[in-house]
């Protein structure tokens, strides 16, 4: 080490021909490393940047891949539900009568209610009021009977296979161990493709 001391101090850097054989192989050295560093920096730079893009795109990549394959795997499942859903919602599409088919059902209303014995002192069906794709038949009724033909005609409302409820329920007693109710029952009906048209239209259209 001593000696390696020495002959660096008396390196001449002009004459690097006669320098000892140690200080020449680390020379050499200190110069290749110095080129290789200096390539990485200016030469390979480019790629490392590309390297790190590519990268990048391949963990979106999987990411994604990983996404679908976890949706391809509950494809059946949501098909299932799809259809369940779709069926559910044909079933009660069912319940709620068409246009034509309303006049039926208020006859339909009044009889289960005289089947019943009661006394109708009013039956009034309301104005249909528009709720987006249904409208809803508000009818007030007020009927006279005993507590249990009362009981069965709610029963029997809710029975009905179109979609039927009874809102705003007041029962008083009156003479003769009988009652008295005042209710408005409700039914609901889609609208057909005519009216929904006709609901689309701009109002300006309407005015004309």
């Amino acid at each position: 080490m001593n000696n390696l001391l020495e002959d660096l101090k008396n390196v001449n850097p002009k004459m690097p021909g006669s320098w000892p054989l140690p200080i020449k192989l680390g020379a050499f050295t200190l110069m290749l490393l110095g080129v290789v560093v200096a390539g990485a920096l200016l030469d390979w730079q480019d790629e490392w940047d590309r390297l790190t893009v590519i990268r990048t795109e391949e963990n979106t990549l999987k990411e994604a891949y990983l996404a679908k394959k976890k949706q391809a795997v509950n494809l059946d499942l949501i098909k299932k539900q799809l259809i369940e859903t779709q069926q559910a919602f044909g079933a009660l599409l069912k319940q709620l009568p068409t246009k034509s088919e309303m006049a039926a059902l208020l006859t339909d209303i009044n009889q289960a209610g005289l089947g019943r014995g009661l006394l109708f002192d009013l039956f009034k069906p309301g104005p249909e009021v528009a709720t987006g794709v249904f409208t809803e038949q508000p009818i007030t009724i007020k009927v006279t009977g005993s507590y249990d033909d009362l009981g069965k005609f709610a029963s029997d409302i809710s029975m009905m296979p179109r979609i039927v409820t009874l809102n705003d329920i007041s029962i008083v007693p009156v003479a003769g161990g009988q009652l008295v109710m005042d209710a408005t029952a409700k039914t609901y009906r889609y609208l057909d493709d005519a009216e929904l048209s006709a609901q689309k239209k701009p109002a300006g259209a309407k005015r004309k």
